[in-house]
């Protein structure tokens, strides 16, 4: 399998124009925080020869094609097994202090999708289990099989913002009761059934159930809400992060946490703004920036995408 006949890195060009300022210094350090199959990594250390990697993936089967893949680039590479709110440890691994660029590739990757037999496409039908990791940890026939119906509401309306949640964790409760739900087209056809006929033609009705369901089994927000603030203390002054995301629950932590590090800290009313109040960093693009139409229409994976892109000014004081 040769990753790059399946995979095409989202906003490739836009992502390497945001870190190259922060790469271009000798013996930099690229942080890849979800590696996957090492597109956006390849180019990174193609276009910067002096710089390093540092690449993290929770998949074995994605760390051992981007290793493959990566292979020409030799010590300059560095792979670890680990969630992407690992990065400190990580970097301890590499024996590295700082990070002068850190890429996070949020969401389930083509490799996930596009393998049936790991069940993350609701299109396919395959063994429930939605593990980025399968080497460990509850699946998401574990999750349908054992979660209350109180707890199956809980995560498809915060992780899925699914508006039929509860109409969706009855079914599923009153349907396992004749027998396992194991496979992913098992769990479509009881939210089809469980879809009332006006809205049958509303879009998918497993799209936002599965999404639910991956986010829970995986620990995606957990991990998220770990992984940003340790990327933040990782960076370097005049290091940068740069974070894509494909749903509005990602976007809006994210969002938060960069109006948070680019505020200042001064109390309110100080008539002048002291040095140890000013912000640790700045924001590199206005808002979330979108793929423009050529790319969407390219490749479909980047039409939900969100980048946002920020820069360390100074060290903590």
């Amino acid at each position: 399998m040769d990753p790059r006949d399946i995979h095409i890195p989202v906003l490739l060009e836009r992502c390497l124009e945001l870190l190259a300022p922060a790469l271009e210094r000798d013996g930099a350090v690229y942080v890849d925080g979800t590696l996957g199959m090492g597109g956006h990594a390849e180019a990174v250390l193609s276009r910067h020869p002096n710089a390093v990697l540092v690449g993290m993936d929770r998949d074995t089967q994605a760390l051992e094609l981007a290793g493959a893949r990566l292979a020409p680039f030799g010590d300059r590479v560095h792979l670890v097994h680990t969630v992407y709110d690992g990065i400190r440890a990580a970097l301890d691994q590499a024996e590295i202090a700082r990070a002068d660029g850190i890429l996070y590739d949020l969401g389930v990757s083509s490799l996930q999708l596009d393998e049936a037999d790991r069940g993350f496409a609701y299109a396919q039908d395959a063994p429930l289990d939605m593990r980025m990791d399968q080497s460990a940890g509850r699946t998401a026939a574990d999750v349908v099989a054992t979660y209350g119906e109180g707890d199956l509401r809980r995560i498809f309306e915060r992780y899925g913002e699914e508006k039929l949640a509860g109409r969706y964790a009855r079914a599923i409760v009153a349907a396992r009761q004749n027998g396992p739900i194991a496979r992913s087209g098992d769990l479509v056809d009881i939210l089809q059934g469980a879809t009332p006929a006006a809205l049958k033609n509303a879009g998918h009705p497993a799209k936002r159930v599965f999404q639910a369901l991956r986010i829970e089994v995986n620990g995606e927000l957990e991990a998220l809400e770990r992984a940003i603030p340790a990327a933040l203390d990782a960076l370097a002054v005049g290091g940068r992060l740069v974070v894509m995301s494909y749903q509005s629950l990602e976007d809006r932590f994210i969002k938060r946490l960069f109006a948070e590090a680019t505020a200042s800290s001064a109390p309110p009313g100080l008539p002048v703004e002291l040095p140890e109040h000013q912000p640790r960093f700045r924001l590199l693009v206005r808002g979330a920036e979108r793929a423009g139409e050529a790319e969407a229409q390219a490749n479909p994976r980047a039409l939900p995408v969100r980048l946002r892109a920020i820069e360390r000014i100074r060290e903590d004081r």
